[in-house]
């Protein structure tokens, strides 16, 4: 360098290890998070192996009244999510993260005192109120640090913990199901009880090292924070016309509630597969599985999904498309539900399944970079939150409406079926987003 040379000024194009260096510091403990927050949410489909008679319930109705327990937590979830986002706004992540997940966690053990249906529902309940707004938060929380370009692989890499919580806690629910007796407690006592302590003891650590955003990252030069600063800054003076946009008009926007639609139809195929797919495996004509043997079982899905994840939101982040890979991931999906309903050989009902859950877990990244790519300040607060909360409505719709089909008819292939119909009307409702219709929902002031 020359003497009269001025020192080369850090941005994103000469410092490609910069947002390297802040996902390697970021994503792994809000992946961990993750994975505990979805293995407590899930693992009543693997309690459920074992609550009948806790319940006391005739077989001829259990099916409803477990469908309508697993869902009743998203309707604690659905009124208590867009306070909490909202609160998290203005208290700091590294606090509200901690609160929720503290509170879940001790929730989440509490399950393993519960003796009848109601306490059952209520406990459920309870645990959707205690987990309102971290989903949600976390996405937000990406947002003060992720470019709307980049958010797809980012989002997608998170949300994956979800995947992993499938592929960790599927054999692991499993074998604590197997310590049926142990210490005078049944196995899904111990199931609620040992996946319930992680939370908390993980929420003790997100409250001493979470920062609240790069001005406040001591791993970060004051150098790099100014070019994170700047990066969003300059996305901003871009959308100028979105600056101001309140959660309020957020409320009137048909952008946003077509969006809350695609997220309902997502979830009543998400959770309507997840919370009974141990069920659906142990129904399987022809295969016999231990809770243990259900559980490898049940992984396997869920390790390919998780790859398929991260590759679609690469590919989405490369094109700068979110429509696309969304509608193309979701009639994947819905392809499979159609076929594991039509299959009467397990085999390729099990391999239909999966390619069912691939393509609706491929939908998650591209949704919501599409879905934060136009909101800022107290709109994407309160707006993330919900466009969250009105679609995890699909969380209760979808298991409830699997358990009543199954009592109805004594098979799962009616429920496959609307499924699979609710991922092929995401996809073509996704289609009928427009980038035109985006601006103009949300320019009306």
């Amino acid at each position: 360098m020359k003497s009269n040379d001025k020192p080369e000024v850090l941005t994103i194009e000469n410092s490609p290890e910069l947002y390297s260096k802040i996902t390697w510091r970021l994503i792994p403990l809000l992946f961990f998070c993750y994975i505990i927050a979805y293995i407590d949410r899930i693992n009543v489909g693997f309690a459920k192996l074992q609550l009948r008679e806790v319940l006391g319930v005739d077989e001829a109705v259990f099916g409803s009244v477990y469908g309508l327990g697993a869902g009743l937590f998203f309707i604690g979830y659905f009124l208590f999510e867009i306070p909490s986002n909202l609160v998290m706004a203005r208290v700091g992540a590294r606090i509200w993260i901690a609160r929720i997940m503290i509170i879940w966690g001790f929730v989440a053990a509490a399950m393993m005192f519960i003796h009848s249906t109601t306490m059952f529902y209520v406990m459920r309940f309870v645990l959707g109120v205690a987990e309102a707004g971290f989903y949600p938060g976390m996405i937000l929380y990406l947002t003060y640090w992720y470019p709307a370009r980049e958010r797809a692989k980012v989002i997608a890499l998170f949300a994956t913990g979800a995947v992993i919580a499938g592929i960790i806690g599927s054999p692991v629910s499993g074998a604590i199901l197997g310590m049926h007796g142990a210490a005078g407690l049944a196995g899904w006592q111990w199931l609620f009880l040992l996946e319930g302590i992680p939370a908390v003891l993980l929420g003790l650590v997100v409250l001493f090292v979470l920062p609240n955003g790069p001005a406040k990252a001591r791993w970060l030069s004051p150098e790099e924070k100014e070019v994170v600063k700047r990066r969003l800054d300059a996305e901003i003076d871009q959308r100028k016309e979105l600056v101001h946009f309140k959660f309020s008009q957020a409320l009137k926007s048909k952008w946003v509630w077509l969006l809350c639609l695609v997220y309902f139809l997502l979830n009543v195929g998400g959770y309507g597969y997840e919370l009974w797919m141990p069920s659906i495996i142990n129904d399987l004509k022809g295969l016999k599985f231990t809770s243990l043997g259900i559980g490898l079982v049940n992984a396997v899905p869920y390790l390919l999904a998780g790859i398929a994840m991260f590759l679609v939101g690469r590919s989405s982040d490369r094109t700068g498309d979110r429509r696309w890979h969304v509608a193309v991931s979701a009639a994947l999906s819905a392809t499979g539900f159609f076929l594991s309903a039509y299959f009467s050989n397990p085999f390729l009902a099990l391999a239909a399944l999966t390619i069912a859950f691939i393509g609706l877990k491929s939908t998650v990244g591209p949704f919501w970079a599409l879905a934060t790519s136009f909101l800022t300040g107290t709109a994407a607060a309160g707006g993330i939150a919900f466009i969250n909360s009105v679609g995890n409505l699909g969380g209760f719709a979808g298991p409830y409406l699997v358990g009543v089909l199954k009592d109805k008819t004594g098979n799962n292939q009616v429920a496959l079926f609307i499924l699979g119909g609710a991922l092929l009307l995401m996809g073509l409702v996704i289609l009928a987003v427009r980038e035109k219709s985006q601006h103009e929902n949300v320019k009306k002031r």
